[in-house]
């Protein structure tokens, strides 16, 4: 048999027989490496063990060090479930099932809702398969032949009616069970061997709430059963930290039905951490030469058709009409953006090119019609407030603007709150605006922007806004999970569109362009992400109550009163234990509610005008004088 020669990722060539596939490659290379094989790439794309090679082909072997080896696993994992639903509920109709961050789900058309008595069953079952090493198959169907195999699954019929035609259909089986699906898996169900079933809930059949509701299983995978119960123990601490919890434990916020899914009302202490997050960063912002605007929540329609947002947005945007009592009805759009309002302030004066840059910041609540299955608590919201900005400027300000933005993000992220973050850059999405020539542009500013200030970052193809690239920030929290906040976007279509113009220094029109940025991004979420990471034990500087003064008996309560409003006019956010309670029980109340300080007054205290400083973690600090105490504080601050 003639042989072929294929490359390797090192640049190096190895010689295999004609007809082979990755696994063989991996075998040629080493019996360790084949043994490790997890799945393959062929000319960039991720293919299975069993996938062939051809002459001049660049082949690599991923293992489970590489970061898409888990995300084949956790598919896999789907289909095993898959397989075990089918075997233990077989009237079961089979939605999808991929793998998402951290593990997998697989909807599920059944009876009955799903129990817990259920996921032990199917998880004993996905057991019983991973034991006999079923291998994963790969088969390819003509569109009549995918048609009569999922006969009765109306779900999956649907599915192969949207592929285009002539477009290959494949399937993958292990055993006698099979699914449509574009792989690829691992090389048998025995990879299978650290997994956990984590959760049932609804979903409705492609996100749709006309369409049926499903019974959806979600699921997790490792490689090792170490790596498993570290991410179980992640999960918990997460529980532990939600802060849908802690904001009803810390008195912070609430949600109600009479207010619709996911609009949050605050409680005095979560308005008052979210004011002081504003009133810092406002002072952050004059200094970096912005100026502050308030715009209206509505605007008629109009104006969203001329940003583009009534054709690329409509369906996130709730309108409506307004008898103006003139015989005029007129539609109007509630904001989910604050840019036409900046655009509005730019427009209402002739601009020259010494008027540039033009920086207008905003905390502009805005809302957006979130389908009510995907809200969750502050993390994502019907209504939020963003810290908003827009800056215009010329097209050889936009790197320096750009450069000094992401200054801004690490100055706030990393040098105030001490988080880790990383850059993506997201491109083009289909559904877009501008020509080619501006979004090549726009989008090599951003990058270069990036490693001018030495950021590195990754490529997000197609995920850009309609009107624009963008770099999108995401901080790393306590317990390692990933959020994003910061977004930089560059729009060279809205001052387009709304006429937008300035005198060059040869005193001609030119189109300026406008930076989209935020920092915090939706102040909701980062709250949320705040009450998380710090476990509701919020910096000093942050916390709704800074401390709590506790009279040993009531005849130290006019001292504790002094002492409050003392501590209240020199900055400090302090409240009275006035109740007839023991010490310990207001104590221990003030621990619950994670107050920085206790501050125990008794007759000692009264007599040396001090107080007796206790520090939520660290215990007792000794005896202070209230100045002393009040520097404390201070210093305390960013």
């Amino acid at each position: 048999m003639s042989r072929i020669s294929v490359r390797l990722p090192d640049g190096s060539s190895i010689e295999v027989e004609e007809g082979a596939t990755v696994a063989d490659v991996a075998r040629a290379i080493g019996p360790r490496l084949a043994n490790a094989a997890v799945a393959g790439r062929v000319n960039g794309a991720l293919v299975d063990v069993t996938a062939s090679v051809h002459e001049g082909d660049e082949v690599a072997i991923v293992t489970d060090r590489d970061p898409e080896a888990l995300h084949v696993l956790r598919h896999s994992a789907a289909h095993v479930m898959a397989e075990a639903v089918k075997d233990l509920f077989p009237t079961a109709k089979f939605g999808i099932g991929p793998a998402i961050e951290d593990g997998f789900y697989y909807d599920f058309d059944v009876d009955r809702p799903f129990t817990p008595e259920d996921l032990a069953a199917i998880e004993d079952r996905m057991r019983d398969i991973v034991a006999e090493e079923k291998p994963f198959a790969r088969a390819v169907l003509d569109r009549l032949e995918a048609e009569d195999a999922f006969e009765g699954q109306p779900y999956k019929q649907e599915l192969i009616a949207e592929l285009p035609e002539g477009e290959p259909i494949s399937v993958y089986m292990q055993g006698s069970f099979s699914d449509l699906c574009r792989g690829p898996h691992v090389p048998h169900t025995g990879w299978i061997r650290a997994f956990k079933l984590t959760k049932v809930a609804g979903a409705y059949w492609r996100g749709d709430s006309s369409r049926p509701m499903l019974q959806r299983i979600y699921g997790t995978a490792w490689f090792s059963e170490k790596d498993l119960k570290a991410y179980l123990e992640r999960i918990e601490e997460a529980e532990r930290r939600d802060h849908r919890k802690l904001g009803r434990e810390l008195d912070l916020f609430s949600f109600h039905e009479v207010a619709g899914a996911g609009l949050p009302v605050y409680h005095p202490r979560g308005a008052r951490i979210l004011r002081i997050l504003q009133e810092w960063l406002r002072g952050v912002l004059y200094e970096r030469g912005y100026a502050e605007a308030i715009t209206p929540h509505i605007y008629k329609a109009d104006v969203w058709k001329i940003s583009g947002h009534y054709d690329f947005y409509r369906e996130n945007m709730y309108f409506f009409e307004v008898d103006e009592g003139d015989g005029r009805v007129n539609e109007y759009g509630v904001k989910p953006m604050n840019c036409p309002g900046h655009v509005l302030i730019y427009a209402n004066d002739v601009r020259s090119y010494r008027d540039l840059p033009m920086r207008i910041f905003e905390f502009g609540t805005v809302y957006r019609h979130e389908m009510s299955g995907v809200v969750h608590g502050l993390m994502r919201a019907r209504g939020f407030t963003q810290d908003d900005a827009h800056i215009f400027c010329m097209p050889e300000q936009v790197h320096d603007e750009v450069v000094a933005m992401l200054d801004l993000v690490d100055y706030v992220l990393k040098g105030v709150f001490g988080f880790e973050y990383s850059a993506e850059i997201s491109t083009r999405p289909e559904k877009s605006i501008g020509d080619d020539e501006m979004w090549e542009h726009a989008t090599h500013s951003l990058m270069s922007a990036c490693e001018a200030h030495g950021l590195e970052y990754q490529i997000n193809e197609g995920d850009g806004a309609f009107y624009g690239p963008k770099i999108d920030i995401k901080l790393k929290d306590a317990i390692g999970r990933t959020w994003q906040c910061s977004t930089i976007q560059v729009d060279f279509n809205f001052p387009s569109r709304f006429g937008l113009t300035y005198r060059t220094a040869e005193n001609t029109e030119a189109v300026p362009f406008m930076l989209h940025r935020t920092i915090l991004g939706s102040m909701e979420r980062f709250l949320g992400i705040l009450i998380e990471h710090y476990a509701g034990a919020f910096p000093v500087w942050l916390a709704p109550v800074q401390a709590v003064l506790v009279p040993i008996a009531d005849r130290h309560l006019p001292y504790c009163d002094e002492v409050a409003a003392t501590l209240r006019r020199s900055g400090v956010r302090a409240e009275v234990y006035a109740e007839n309670e023991p010490m310990r029980i207001k104590i221990a109340k003030a621990q619950q509610q994670k107050v920085p300080y206790m501050l125990v007054v008794g007759d000692r205290e009264v007599e040396s005008n001090t107080v007796g400083v206790r520090e939520r973690s660290a215990g007792d600090l000794g005896a202070m004088s209230v100045d002393a105490f009040v520097e404390r504080v201070a210093a305390e601050h960013p």
